[in-house]
């Protein structure tokens, strides 16, 4: 088996690359700067046209989108626990986890890129402020899943929905949303960042769990 898995340091690929990394699966992280614009590159775009990451490379297949990659990886590391291995606890999981990708991610999308969705610079400092407030909301969703974990958010191992929570509520920091307010999230974060194969993901992709940063008085 041949992985390569391109990812963007402090992005939704952080979900794989640590997953990757529990499972012990032999792979080959590929970084791709998006702030120097490598995914706009032709070889990448090669790889996937849309230009985003991450991408999971198995073998000449290349594999997009969260869901469908780590769909692939549980297939593949069914011993890992990326996901539930059946059962209800798998349906809930997915869930979570689809909920996650298309509702609470988009979300965050119009809070650091509202110039996707309109020119008018108005208009992007409206959908901004808008962003905000439903992302701390759905934030709150997550807290009041994490508040009932045991110790988990899918039970008694960690899984994909771990590793997503703990990108979602790094991304609030961005959004002015100071993430030990979310003290079960935070503390749900903390220990999945802890765990040594999640712990090396972190360290290379040089994070830091909490951005946020206090508004200065005026």
């Amino acid at each position: 088996m041949s992985l390569k898995l391109f990812y963007a340091p402090g992005a939704c690929s952080f979900v794989p690359h640590a997953m990757l990394e529990l499972a012990g699966a032999p792979f080959e992280p590929v970084a791709v700067k998006l702030h120097k614009g490598e995914q706009r590159a032709p070889e990448y775009l090669a790889l996937n046209p849309r230009g985003q990451v991450p991408v999971l490379v198995d073998g000449g297949e290349a594999i997009t989108q969260i869901v469908a990659i780590l769909q692939h990886l549980d297939a593949q590391f069914p011993q890992a626990g990326i996901l539930p291995a059946a059962g209800l606890a798998r349906t809930r999981a997915l869930s979570t986890l689809a909920w996650m990708n298309n509702t609470v991610h988009p979300t965050f999308t119009h809070v650091f890129m509202p110039q996707k969705f309109t020119d008018d610079e108005g208009a992007q400092q409206v959908i901004r402020a808008f962003a905000v407030n439903s992302y701390r909301g759905l934030l709150g969703e997550i807290e009041a899943m994490a508040v009932q974990v045991t110790p988990w958010l899918a039970g008694e191992q960690p899984t994909a929905l771990d590793a997503y929570a703990l990108t979602l509520l790094r991304w609030g920091g961005y959004a002015g949303i100071d993430p030990t307010t979310l003290p079960a999230t935070w503390a749900l974060a903390q220990r999945f960042a802890a765990l040594p194969a999640v712990a090396r993901v972190v360290e290379r992709e040089r994070l830091q769990l909490n951005v946020y940063q206090p508004p200065t008085a005026a």
